[in-house]
């Protein structure tokens, strides 16, 4: 007999095997899991009190709490759809995304409210809204005394297949409006079981949820982590301190972040030195750190640095930079380097690099092409966008977008997105290489490289750089100093100084924002910066 493979599964497993253990710490909250299934099966009969049914939309705005987690399960008990908001945009946003996703009920947290108000009477399809941790003269309905209303008991479920959609997750929009990647339960899944493997999850572990679960759903940490019966702690606002502390506290055992936001873990470190006992994993995607992070991880932090790829598209997690066990012979500096790789393709998972006839280039590390990928992870598509899903699906491979090499021992490079690699005298320039040298500069907190325009070499990479605290550096210092570590036509040409760069929710730069700015400074209009 078939059983369909539901998210569902992964709290029920968790509440029956591992009910009186702490399954999520929020604040001074510390929740079983008996209880976590408690409060979803209140959620999940307050939904359909409202007239939630299988197929409707329910959106979140919220941080990482206990209440966004058991959104996931309360809203999937009942065959309805979970719309995850990015916390960090604008209302007009907001209204474009609630709108287009014709979600009925909205749960927002109380700190996020003010980004709803000012569009709260355009929402076309919002019937109720309900606020966490409300304030008094918020005339909103209070989530806590609203749950209250409803039994623990299970509610009666529809019959919920796998290919049913449980998620849309808007991407932002580089150009026009962010598209809704449909995510379904099989997706999430399969996605999970091959995840957990490669990054060894057990019961036994204790997950900071740094990543907000938001995006992509937090990589999929609150199936995964809970189908173990892993405990899970909350973390409203990343802050390295905070982090730290938390770490300390709960004994966490596993992180997924950015890379901005490790590196902020690392300058911390360098000035508190925070005593960390227990053995801590960090699992990092995005733009590809420079070998020397993996190397300063491991020895002045002492944990374990784990590269992963992937993007909303396809669920997300793709690719792992572990290093074999037949290559453990290889030099700790060739390791090293091998680890900053976005990785090998995990189990269940087909990752190829293509040129532009669609042939895979040479295992060489050298010949770039663009990543393509085939798994039963690859969304079902984007909501109400049949013309962006066939041009992002094609031949049953998804497109990714994403430029990169492939090494002889099968491990994959990320060099750029298509749109940041820098063509320079007919040469490609990988934005990432440059900005993995800057980073090795002592005096460099972060940087950003992006193209701009040059008389001679039609472009040039230029650098946006943060200056670490109470360190000097001059633009010519840089330029000389990646002049000394790059073939000349790939060093910087110019440097601009900036108290901070622009970054999403999850830690990722925006450099679409710095090549506006960029334009700007200079007076130009018109040109396309996406």
């Amino acid at each position: 007999m078939h059983v369909p493979l539901v998210l569902t599964d992964f709290l029920d497993r968790a509440a029956e095997l591992y009910a009186d253990k702490i399954g999520m710490i929020n604040d001074d909250r510390y929740i079983t899991y008996r209880q976590l299934k408690e409060r979803v099966n209140q959620l999940s009969h307050g939904l359909y009190s409202l007239g939630i049914r299988k197929g409707d939309r329910v959106a979140y705005l919220a941080p990482n709490t206990l209440e966004m987690l058991e959104g996931f399960y309360g809203i999937f008990q009942i065959g309805a759809i979970m719309v995850p908001l990015n916390i960090r945009l604008k209302p007009e946003d907001y209204l474009f995304m609630l709108n287009h996703s014709e979600s009925k009920v909205l749960f927002v947290d109380q700190d996020l409210y003010h980004l709803i108000q000012p569009v709260k009477d355009r929402l076309a399809t919002v019937e109720h809204i309900i606020v966490h941790y409300k304030d008094s003269d918020n005339e909103e309905f209070d989530y806590d005394r609203w749950l209250s209303m409803f039994p623990t008991n299970e509610i009666e479920r529809p019959e919920i297949h796998e290919e049913d959609v449980c998620s849309l997750l808007y991407t932002s929009g580089t150009t026009g409006n962010p598209k809704g990647v449909m995510l379904t339960h099989r997706n999430n899944y399969l996605h999970a079981l091959w995840s957990m493997h490669h990054l060894r999850v057990s019961d036994r572990d204790t997950l900071l949820h740094v990543l907000p679960m938001f995006h992509v759903n937090g990589w999929g940490s609150p199936f995964y982590f809970t189908a173990n019966g892993a405990t899970q702690v909350a973390l409203r606002k990343v802050d390295a301190k905070t982090i730290f502390d938390l770490v300390q506290k709960h004994r966490v055992t596993i992180m997924e972040m950015a890379p901005t936001v490790l590196n902020s873990l690392l300058q911390y470190n360098e000035k508190h030195h925070p005593i960390i006992e227990q053995d801590v994993r960090v699992v990092i995607a995005g733009s590809a750190p420079p070998p020397s992070f993996v190397k300063r991880v491991e020895n002045e932090l002492g944990w374990e640095f784990i590269q992963v790829y992937g993007m909303t598209e396809s669920t997300p997690l793709h690719l792992v930079s572990t290093v074999r066990s037949h290559l453990s012979h290889l030099p700790l500096e060739e390791q090293w380097r091998v680890r900053a790789k976005a990785g090998y393709p995990m189990i269940g998972c087909r990752v190829k690099v293509v040129n532009e006839h669609g042939e895979e280039v040479a295992r060489n590390g050298k010949e770039i092409g663009e990543l393509v990928i085939r798994s039963n992870a690859v969304m079902k598509g984007y909501w109400k966008n049949e013309e962006a899903t066939m041009e992002t699906i094609r031949n049953g491979w998804l497109h990714t977008g994403d430029m990169g090499t492939i090494d002889e021992y099968g491990y994959i490079d990320i060099v750029d997105r298509k749109k940041d690699i820098i063509i320079s005298g007919g040469e490609n320039i990988s934005s990432i290489e440059v900005e993995g040298v800057l980073y090795e500069h002592p005096a460099v907190l972060e940087a950003a490289v992006i193209a701009v325009p040059h008389e001679k070499w039609g472009e040039t990479p230029h650098a946006f750089v943060v200056k670490k605290p109470n360190e000097t550096v001059t633009e010519q210092e840089l330029i000389e100093f990646s002049r000394s570590k790059l073939a000349h036509f790939k060093a910087i040409t110019g440097v601009t100084f900036v108290e901070e760069l622009p970054k999403t929710a999850s830690g990722k730069i925006q450099k679409v924002l710095l090549r506006k700015n960029y334009w700007e400074s200079k007076g130009i209009t018109g040109r396309l910066v996406n």
